[in-house]
């Protein structure tokens, strides 16, 4: 089978591809390196010719609302039309955890392009998860000055890989809508795991600063909020498989 891979290029994408691949199936990277922008719209007809399902990892870093909301917006209604076009099947698209819990710009975006993908006319399966065990890293890495600021808030964390996977395995079957929840093994505190991976060289070494965000996040908001499926890699263990860090 055909499968389509938007955003196949980056971290996650990556793995998506790799897991289509090693599943006996055949990838297509939706990338403007493969000559596909999906904010314009080029290429997308030619590069889901033949598809059967659209995998859509693709993914915009910003904080600011009105750069989220554009993309997700125009990538989300060029991708949808194009598929509706190409006859595909099923379009599995994952989001967060707490999208519509937590007040965060970024997640204006990702509710944006939820509602596209619940009005369009293609078959879809939107699957939720939490965040990425990267993502303790990569808000030590957004906070500038001597003293990192890190929300109170608990998370639980997934690896990457897994998610990857439990998308790949939507994508096999038939579309459901709104899939249950996947999050990482246990619940972890965000501002423990930060000193965590600073202590091991994961982050320039500075001082944690507790703080209060608004917004849900201190009050669980990016937990999921029924059973549902469970990665089984924790924070520690993904720590380890980094290899030798240096502070």
């Amino acid at each position: 089978m055909k499968i389509a891979v938007a955003g196949g290029t980056g971290a996650a994408g990556r793995l998506v591809v790799e897991t289509v691949r090693a599943r006996g199936h055949e990838p297509v990277v939706l990338s403007r390196g493969q000559g596909v922008d999906l904010v314009s719209g080029s290429g997308l007809d030619a590069a889901l010719t033949g598809a059967e399902v659209v995998i859509d990892v693709s993914n915009v870093t910003t904080n600011r609302k009105s750069v989220a909301v554009g993309f997700f917006d125009k990538a989300g209604r060029n991708l949808a039309g194009a598929a509706e076009r190409a006859g595909v099947r099923h379009l599995v698209t994952p989001s967060i955890v707490g999208v519509d819990r937590v007040g965060h710009p970024y997640y204006t975006g990702k509710l944006r392009q939820e509602e596209i993908i619940r009005g369009g006319a293609v078959p879809w399966t939107i699957m939720r998860a939490t965040q990425f065990h990267e993502f303790v890293g990569q808000a030590l890495g957004g906070v500038p000055g001597p003293i990192a600021l890190v929300p109170t808030a608990p998370v639980q964390p997934i690896a990457v890989r897994e998610v990857a996977e439990a998308l790949v395995d939507l994508a096999l079957e038939p579309p459901q809508g709104m899939a249950p929840e996947l999050a990482g093994p246990q619940v972890e505190s965000l501002v423990d795991l930060a000193r965590t991976l600073i202590a091991a060289g994961g982050a320039r070494r500075r001082p944690v600063c507790p703080l209060y965000f608004p917004g849900g996040m201190r009050s669980g908001g990016l937990l999921p909020t029924g059973p549902g499926p469970r990665g089984t890699l924790t924070f520690a263990d993904w720590l380890k498989q980094q290899g030798p860090t240096t502070s």
